[in-house]
Parts: C-alpha cells; sequence; structure tokens
C-alpha cells in the first residue's frame, strides 16, 4: 500500500483543528475528542494523528495546554543556530590566526603570493 500525500492549503488545516476544538458540546456530540478527530480527518482526507497534532499544538499555543508555543520554540531554534555560528566562526578565527604564519613564510620563500594557491613541495 503506496502512502499518498495531499497537499491542503493552511486555512483549510486550521478549520478543521477549529472544527475538532470546536465547543464544549462539540465533544458530547462525538462522544470523545479522538471521534471527533477521524470524523473531521475523514472529511479533510488527512491522516488522523497529523490532525490530533494540530489540535494539539494549537491548544499549546493558546495556552490551554502545557508546553512550549511555536513561536518560542522558534526562537529558541535561532538563538542556538547563533551560539554554534558563533563557536564556528571563533573557530575559524583562530585557525586562521595559527595558519597566517605559515602561509606569509610559503610566500617570502617562493617570491610572491602567486604560489600561495598551490601545493607547497619542497
Amino acid at each position: 500500500m503506496a502512502a499518498t500525500t495531499t497537499k491542503h492549503s493552511p486555512e483549510v488545516g486550521e478549520r478543521a483543528v477549529r472544527l475538532v476544538e470546536g465547543s464544549p458540546g462539540n465533544q458530547d456530540q462525538h462522544g470523545s475528542r479522538w471521534q471527533a478527530v477521524m470524523l473531521m480527518s475523514a472529511k479533510i482526507g488527512r491522516a488522523p494523528q497529523t490532525l490530533h497534532e494540530r489540535a494539539k499544538r494549537a491548544e499549546v499555543d493558546s495556552g490551554k495546554r502545557a508546553g512550549i508555543p511555536a513561536d518560542m520554540a522558534k526562537t529558541k531554534a535561532l538563538e542556538r543556530e547563533g551560539r554554534e555560528l558563533k563557536k564556528v566562526n571563533e573557530f575559524l578565527r583562530k585557525a586562521s590566526a595559527y595558519f597566517a604564519p605559515l602561509a606569509v613564510c610559503r610566500r617570502t620563500a617562493r617570491g610572491g603570493g602567486a604560489e600561495l594557491d598551490r601545493a607547497f613541495k619542497r
């Protein structure tokens, strides 16, 4: 059985999440949240797990459920990436300072800077 992927607009997913969350009477109508998820996922043609995860993420973002909201998670990821880039830049700065005297020696030994791009052979 091949997996099929259908692309829906984000509005379709948001509307389905709103219908799953619905009002408190909505869960009485369906019996449970999972039944509401199953019904809505069948109507829009998405996997129930996907719709359930989107509904949980919407609850976290609105503050109804404990967790890190999506915008805060994105901010943390960007801060983490910034720290990693600073470490890499510091390493590259130190490496270039370490190898700079060697490049100067090669340039003076050969009489110019044109040979710097080629491998140094003795």
